[in-house]
């Protein structure tokens, strides 16, 4: 009888156990597979960090390159640019140089055509002319002639200023002339002839000007610009009579 009761007992506790819920702890495995998820998003993210921090180093070195590019470009436009003018200078200086590179020279030779026009002046003037010294006053004409026609050939001619009006950028007034029967600020008189080198004036002519006849009751001081290159100037009294 004790014995059935016991077989009893054991029955009802298999029944009761079937009844519960059977509960595994988590394996190993599943815990870390949770891990690794965590781990890997905090990856991803990580590397977008990167990413667009890598994006923005790439974009402002470009920036950085465009901006170097764009001074390189300018400074060469500016090289470029001086090294043309530099091209025109010198070419404008040689040509100066093969067209006015005689001017010492010439200028230099002025004196002579001063004397040899002087001596054919004065010979011709001499009584002796009679006695066979025209032989020596053709001789000094030729020669000039001759001489002005070679340095003509270099650029050199002379200035025409009888009965021009004076010009200060070719004529050297030397002094002033009563004159009533032309007109103020005529050349009336050349002292020394002037001469231009192609377009230039090597050497002024030196002359006398006109001006109305001051009258008698009157007293003044003029001025007279002789060189507007120098600002000379010189100053003609008019005393009264």
């Amino acid at each position: 009888m004790r014995h059935k009761a016991k077989k009893k007992i054991e029955e009802n506790m298999v029944v009761d156990n079937s009844h519960q819920e059977f509960h595994e702890p988590d394996s190993p495995a599943a815990s870390s597979g949770l891990g690794g998820q965590e781990e890997s998003a905090a990856g991803i993210a990580a590397e977008t960090q990167e990413s667009a921090a890598s994006r923005d180093a790439w974009e402002k070195l470009e920036q950085n390159l465009k901006e170097e590019l764009g001074q390189e470009k300018d400074r060469y436009l500016r090289l470029y640019a001086e090294f043309d003018n530099y091209k025109k200078r010198v070419a404008r200086d040689k040509e100066e140089l093969i067209k006015y590179g005689n001017e010492s020279l010439l200028y230099e030779l002025l004196p002579v055509i001063d004397n040899l026009e002087m001596a054919m002046k004065h010979s011709s003037n001499d009584t002796a002319s009679a006695t066979g010294g025209g032989g020596l006053a053709q001789g000094v004409e030729i020669t000039l002639k001759e001489f002005l026609r070679v340095i003509d050939k270099f650029g050199l001619s002379p200035i025409d200023a009888s009965d021009k009006m004076f010009d200060p950028s070719l004529h050297h007034a030397m002094t002033q002339v009563e004159r009533d029967d032309i007109d103020e600020n005529m050349v009336v008189e050349e002292f020394r002839k002037g001469y231009m080198f192609r377009e230039k004036v090597l050497r002024p002519s030196l002359v006398a000007v006109s001006k109305k006849t001051v009258r008698s009751d009157s007293v003044g001081e003029e001025t007279l610009t002789l060189n507007t290159d120098t600002d000379t100037k010189i100053n003609i009294i008019e005393e009264e009579v």
